[in-house]
């Protein structure tokens, strides 16, 4: 893999571009705010409109607590979609295609981990609604990664883990338990994948919360199918801090 371009660190966060085969790639570099030995890295996958402010504020948010942050680029420099529409269908790209996703998530993986001030034996990753979904694919690619974290993200797969080993990331998950878009179904289905290959999981429901629960850009309407939850929203958040620590701590 190439790296074209790796901006200085900053306490702020700086864009970074890499680079998967032909494909340019813009993603968020927010260094760990604390000095010292190297810090384990925490990824970022964004939700289906990509990587914007949002996750930026929560790579942000992560440097405080001493973690190097990385928002990773799923679709390619200056693709943001902005209907509703146009992101499903950048999205559907790789939600229906495993591989594909899977190759560039561990494009970013790589990335991260080549960065001074990493250390690459510990790292994670979390994810928003689509970024949820990419976030469990990177531990299902059997990535040798030590977390994976969804908010509200799809919990089907194409290409299910169906055997120990398959997965060896431990696995933390948020969901709305109000949340349309991810039914019942679905969450059976995946705690039944979990525990068929045998992952150290954890499962978090919140009462009342529907998708995209922790974005206040979503609105204050649940009767929408997505809207923010405050409670959901601290207590996730609060949640991912401690499963963070526990998994990466020297």
């Amino acid at each position: 893999m190439a790296i074209l371009f790796a901006a200085p660190a900053a306490i702020a966060g700086e864009p970074v571009i890499y680079q998967d085969g032909e494909t340019l790639l813009e993603g968020y570099w927010a260094p760990a705010q604390c000095g010292g030995a190297k810090a384990p890295v925490v990824l970022i996958a964004h939700q289906w409109k990509g990587p914007g402010a949002y996750e930026k504020r929560r790579a942000d948010m992560l440097s405080e607590q001493c973690y190097n942050a990385f928002v990773i680029d799923m679709y390619g420099q200056g693709i943001r979609p902005r209907s509703v529409a146009d992101a499903g269908a950048e999205a559907g790209k790789y939600k229906n295609d495993p591989v594909l996703a899977r190759r560039r998530l561990n494009v970013a993986l790589t990335f991260a981990r080549e960065q001074d001030g990493v250390d690459p034996e510990r790292v994670a990753i979390i994810g928003y609604c689509f970024g949820g979904t990419m976030a469990l694919e990177l531990a299902r690619s059997g990535a040798d990664i030590e977390a994976a974290v969804s908010f509200h993200g799809g919990l089907a797969s194409p290409d299910p883990a169906t055997a120990r080993g398959d997965i060896k990331a431990s696995v933390q998950v948020h969901h709305g338990d109000a949340d349309p878009h991810v039914p019942p179904a679905e969450v059976d289905a995946f705690l039944t994948e979990m525990d068929t290959a045998q992952v150290d999981w954890m499962f978090a429901s919140y009462a009342g919360a529907v998708h995209a629960f922790t974005e206040k850009e979503a609105g204050n309407d649940p009767s929408k199918g997505a809207a923010y939850n405050e409670k959901a929203d601290l207590r996730s958040w609060e949640a991912t801090l401690a499963f963070l620590s526990e998994r990466l701590e020297d």
